[in-house]
């Protein structure tokens, strides 16, 4: 059946309902996301002849390559924006601009175990104890309740972590009577837990009477004709609607990467195009990812038979290279991927006739000589690792009256991934010349590498100085695609993996009015905030930048924080 006409067939069952929608193009790869107050007919828009009669290059090539769509259902419009955001997250489509990046939505969080605790701003949920509400689609809508939930609930809006009597004689929250003032003894801090856990339950929704003695002033400021009041009243109501609506938690998203229709036809096109004698069976990818030098780290993806090879997915930290320097980190990962292929390809020679007298390097790894019968294995499966024969199980263990000899080396019980038909270089001329340079030095010149600049879709090659450009309708090209943004999520999610572990892991930042200074001090000393937790007061006090008095408070800071 054509597309168009599961295209149309599909607009029919679309309901007149919130959600959202994935335009996929003919290989299955996810093209757009977008949301839709009325899925109907906002996904018909799409293929109205009038809107194909307009100037809008981009628009015109996302239709041409539409070829099948998915839809969601949702129950809010704000529920669709958070769903929308999470899916460009995680698919990166061609034609999305906005939520590309790694910024999360807004949240609330608040600390029960802090000794005065304080409603902080937050975009990541962190396993800390605390308390959090959201996110939320709306950032404005946000912090105006949260302005009315200090002012209702007599809660302190104040940056410290432990606020005292110094901190109270500056504070306009207490001054004005907007915070109970715990800090001062007004309340005790059951009193005040009390006001917090208040303020909790009217996030989660608890808000009915507060709304409706919103609305009575309204509307007396209305009959007052005190319309600027009564406007600020009628947003406050809105902002107060939208925080405190429940959405729903889109913590999975039943979508998997898109593969091709004809991988066999992709293989065979890619290898007409390169020249190759037959189509590439294994294809690695390489990808570095950093953000300004920083948490710098490269992925490696493997394509067997057109489809990913998980199992031969590998993740890098860049070790050598300091500062923002692909061309370097490029050939970082490219030396050590495939030098150790090679090392852990190495075979021992085979015995001599008379078995007698052993060859020094006829030996295991840990150097003791190896007995004839296991080199005789040794033999006979280093040449199946080098044939790509599979290794059967009866073969991988050796049942010998020597216990010191009842397994093989490590390098043959477990033979590494042979080596690739294709190397795929995410990048132009930089990165592949830096990557070829490499392989040479290794001796392995004789792989078939390519580089794929992003702009284009260019095809670079070694020694050529045109790249090629074959459309992005090609199979090959669709090819280089697929394990090129496999490439992109593996190096990004191990970026933000490593960013959130950082954010994680210093709760330091947290504690007000520290800098990186006496930060790097603490960590300098302890190694850890694990250990720092464990410090008595005397040894944090022993900190350059640390009194008696700022030890004591980043100790019950930390105690808090469990």
């Amino acid at each position: 059946m054509p597309a168009t006409e599961i295209i149309r067939k599909k607009i029919g069952t679309l309901p007149h309902k919130p959600g959202i929608y994935l335009m996929k193009d003919r290989f299955g790869t996810v093209i757009y996301v977008g949301k839709a107050r009325d899925l109907r007919k906002r996904v018909s828009q799409y293929f109205h002849p009038s809107r194909r009669m307009g100037w809008d290059l981009k628009f015109n090539a996302l239709v041409e390559a539409i070829c099948d769509f998915d839809f969601h259902v949702v129950r809010s419009d704000p529920e669709a924006y958070l769903l929308e955001g999470k899916l460009i997250k995680e698919f990166h489509p061609r034609y999305n601009v906005s939520f590309r990046d790694d910024k999360r939505f807004l949240m609330l969080k608040v600390n029960l175990n802090d000794p005065i605790p304080n409603f902080a701003f937050t975009r990541f949920r962190k396993d800390d104890g605390a308390r959090y509400f959201g996110p939320f689609s709306n950032s404005g809508a946000l912090r105006n309740t949260l302005a009315l939930v200090r002012r209702q609930f007599n809660l302190r809006g104040c940056r410290a972590f432990t606020p005292g009597e110094a901190d109270y004689k500056h504070c306009l929250y207490g001054h004005l009577k907007y915070c109970t003032a715990p800090c001062i003894g007004n309340v005790t801090r059951e009193q005040y837990l009390e006001q917090v856990r208040a303020a909790c339950d009217f996030l989660e929704g608890q808000c009915v009477e507060m709304k409706e003695q919103l609305e009575v002033e309204m509307q007396k400021a209305a009959l007052a004709q005190d319309y600027e009041k009564a406007a600020g009243l009628r947003d406050l109501i809105r902002d107060l609607g939208e925080t405190t609506k429940k959405e729903r938690k889109f913590e999975r998203v039943p979508y998997t990467l898109p593969l091709s229709l004809d991988p066999e036809n992709d293989l065979a096109a890619l290898a007409k195009v390169l020249g190759l004698r037959q189509p590439p069976q294994r294809i690695e990818g390489f990808d570095i990812s950093n953000i300004s030098g920083t948490f710098a780290v490269a992925s490696l993806v493997s394509f067997k038979h057109g489809r990913p090879d998980r199992a031969n997915y590998r993740r890098f930290k860049i070790k050598t290279v300091e500062g923002q320097d692909d061309f370097a980190s490029m050939a970082e990962v490219v030396k050590r991927r495939y030098s150790r292929l090679l090392n852990e390809s190495k075979v021992h020679p085979p015995p001599s006739d008379s078995g007698a007298t052993r060859s020094p390097k006829s030996r295991d790894e840990g150097g003791e000589a190896i007995p004839h019968e296991l080199q005789k294995l040794v033999d006979e499966t280093s040449r199946k690792v080098r044939r790509g024969i599979p290794i059967k199980g009866e073969d991988r263990r050796l049942k010998l009256e020597d216990s010191k000899h009842s397994e093989l080396p490590a390098s043959i019980l477990h033979p590494p991934s042979s080596l690739p038909d294709l190397i795929l270089i995410d990048g132009g001329k930089g990165q592949l010349n830096a990557a070829c340079e490499e392989l040479k030095k290794l001796g392995l010149e004789k792989i078939p590498v390519i580089g794929l600049a992003k702009e284009f879709e260019e095809i670079y090659q070694p020694g050529e100085r045109k790249p090629l450009r074959l459309g992005l309708d090609h199979p090959a090209v669709k090819l280089l695609q697929r394990v090129r943004d496999e490439c992109h999520r593996v190096a990004n999610s191990y970026n933000a993996q490593l960013r959130i572990k950082r954010i994680s892991e210093s709760v330091l930042d947290e504690f007000p009015g520290i800098g990186e200074a006496r930060k790097a001090a603490l960590l300098k000393k302890f190694g850890s905030v694990q250990r720092l937790k464990t410090a008595t007061l005397e040894q944090i006090a022993a900190v350059p930048g640390f009194g008696g008095k700022a030890a004591a408070e980043l100790k019950q800071f930390l105690e808090a924080r469990g």
